[in-house]
């Protein structure tokens, strides 16, 4: 989650990124908030607990000025699974800043509002937790009229609809079109999108996928001068091809062709070397074009898995 974290945080600490998901989310796609209006600020608040201080670290926030005179303090909090107790974290962020406005050294200057937006990258289950404070306690009726509640503003982004999806005219929206078309169709077919900062966006997608794949291929020179998502999944496909067939050639002098589709990528004998390497490689190229990362990162190691995935596949008839 660590890892996550920091790869997510990378990219929406550009100030043109950052601008891009409030206004779309809150503004409805309008450009009310502009980069040269963000100043960013510490993540970083101290809470004092069992006697002890405690520190907790928001994951990106950043003050929205005017005439250097603050609008709002907007932060981003990145979830990956839904967090039953989110909106207990929230409240203990925005009470930091708020209790900051609060010391007498901030006395004279204007008071302003403290957002979270809560970024849920999930693709598989919506989220299914309360939004509130009052929906995770259990209050006496009596109670009731006295438990000042709170909410948070969760934005399931794999579930935005079409309109919304549209709106986002940063790097962002890589994300938010990657995560849509693996929940509705487990694949993934960029656009022909500029993308303006390629590598964080590659960390980020490798985070998100939990697979190297991504990230291994940001060494790949062509794809680290790419500036579109589309010719980056081309390169990554050219790239696994030419590693496949590189991998039939070294390791398919030792074994038979049938042992070597069993095993994987040790390909075979003369003829049954070349037919097995082209056998793997399509599976390669399948994988990758159904955007199943994970099956690819581990028919890469786990010979067995591969032989299961071949099969799977219909790759096998050739050869019964």
């Amino acid at each position: 989650m660590q890892e996550k974290d920091i790869t997510q945080k990378m990219l929406e600490h550009y100030n043109d990124v950052f601008a891009d998901i409030v206004n779309v989310l809150l503004f409805n796609g309008e450009r009310i908030v502009k980069e040269n209006s963000l100043i960013d600020t510490p993540t970083v608040s101290s809470l004092k607990m069992d006697r002890r201080i405690h520190h907790q670290n928001r994951d990106v926030s950043k003050y929205w000025q005017h005439n250097k005179i603050n609008i709002a303090m907007l932060g981003f909090e990145n979830q990956t699974s839904p967090n039953k107790l989110m909106p207990f974290r929230v409240i203990s962020y925005d009470g930091a800043e708020y209790g900051r406005q609060a010391n007498k050294n901030h006395a004279d200057e204007d008071n302003y509002p403290v957002i979270t937006l809560v970024l849920y990258f999930g693709y598989s289950q919506r989220w299914n937790y309360p939004k509130n404070i009052l929906g995770l306690l259990n209050v006496d009726d009596r109670l009731k009229p006295y438990v000042s509640d709170y909410n948070i503003n969760v934005f399931e982004i794999a579930f935005l609809d079409e309109e919304k999806r549209k709106l986002f005219k940063s790097d962002f929206r890589v994300l938010v079109d990657y995560l849509y078309q693996v929940r509705t169709n487990h694949n993934y077919n960029p656009e022909k999108y500029f993308v303006q900062h390629m590598q964080e966006v590659l960390d980020l997608m490798s985070a998100m996928t939990g697979d190297e794949v991504f990230e291994k291929s940001i060494e790949n020179t062509n794809i680290k001068e790419a500036h579109y998502m589309c010719d980056v999944i081309h390169a990554m496909i050219d790239e696994g091809v030419e590693r496949g067939r590189k991998e039939g050639r070294e390791e398919g002098i030792q074994k038979g062709k049938l042992e070597g589709i069993q095993e994987g990528i040790q390909k075979g004998i003369q003829k049954g070397k070349l037919e097995g390497a082209n056998i793997i490689i399509r599976l390669y190229e399948i994988l990758l074009n159904e955007g199943s990362m994970d099956k690819l990162k581990r028919a890469t190691k786990d010979e067995s898995y591969r032989y299961e995935l071949l099969k799977e596949y219909d790759l096998l008839k050739d050869f019964s």
